[in-house]
């Protein structure tokens, strides 16, 4: 399982790791039935405090994407439902475009100049799309 992490984010580290999880669950990237490295593993890859992941693992549990099963580990819930992946799909949109935002504005870009660099963006992305 591939995970990256911003430091430098407005958004804590262990929503990141709760947003990636949810995208790599979403996209197929995490299949079900598949474990997740333990909480101490994840935090020595990610150089991060143990609570951090534990704290994400919750929230992952709580919103029903994986399972901790004592003993045995932390897996994929086997039955993800279409409806919440959808929001799943959703909410990391909405994380990544409150990300790409906020980065811009900090640096001084008005919300006037990022949306005409996004419908840019989107008007080339359609055009190479075509091609």
């Amino acid at each position: 399982m591939e995970l990256r992490i911003d430091p430098d984010s407005a958004v804590p580290i262990y929503l990141q790791i709760v947003h990636s999880v949810k995208h790599q669950v979403a996209t197929g990237r995490l299949k079900p039935g598949e474990q997740l490295p333990t909480v101490r593993e994840m935090a020595t890859n990610l150089r991060v405090n143990p609570n951090t992941v534990a704290r994400a693992y919750d929230q992952l549990d709580g919103d029903n994407v994986i399972t901790t099963q004592q003993g045995r580990g932390t897996y994929v819930r086997e039955r993800p439902d279409n409806a919440h992946l959808s929001r799943v799909r959703q909410e990391q949109l909405k994380a990544l475009m409150d990300g790409v935002i906020g980065k811009a504005m900090s640096t001084g870009y008005t919300i006037e100049e990022i949306r005409d660099a996004f419908d840019v963006q989107i008007a080339r992305w359609i055009r190479q799309k075509r091609s």
